[in-house]
C-alpha cells in the first residue's frame, strides 16, 4: 500500500542513503547528485526566457 504524503519520498531518500552506507557505494553520490541537479534545472527552465541560454550550454 502506498503512503500519503511526503513521507513516501523520503523514506526512498533515506533507504538510498542507507544502501550507500551498507554496501560502501560512495562513488554512485556524485553521479546522482549530478543528475538530481540537471533534472531541476531542466524542470526550472522548461517554460522560461531562459531556456534558449540553457540549450547553448549543452
Amino acid at each position: 500500500m502506498a503512503s500519503s504524503g511526503m513521507g513516501g519520498k523520503f523514506a526512498i531518500l533515506s533507504e538510498l542513503v542507507s544502501f550507500l552506507m551498507h554496501r560502501k557505494k560512495w562513488w554512485l553520490a556524485p553521479i546522482l547528485l549530478l543528475l538530481v541537479l540537471l533534472s531541476l534545472l531542466i524542470v526550472l527552465t522548461e517554460g522560461s526566457a531562459v531556456a534558449p541560454f540553457i540549450y547553448t550550454l549543452f
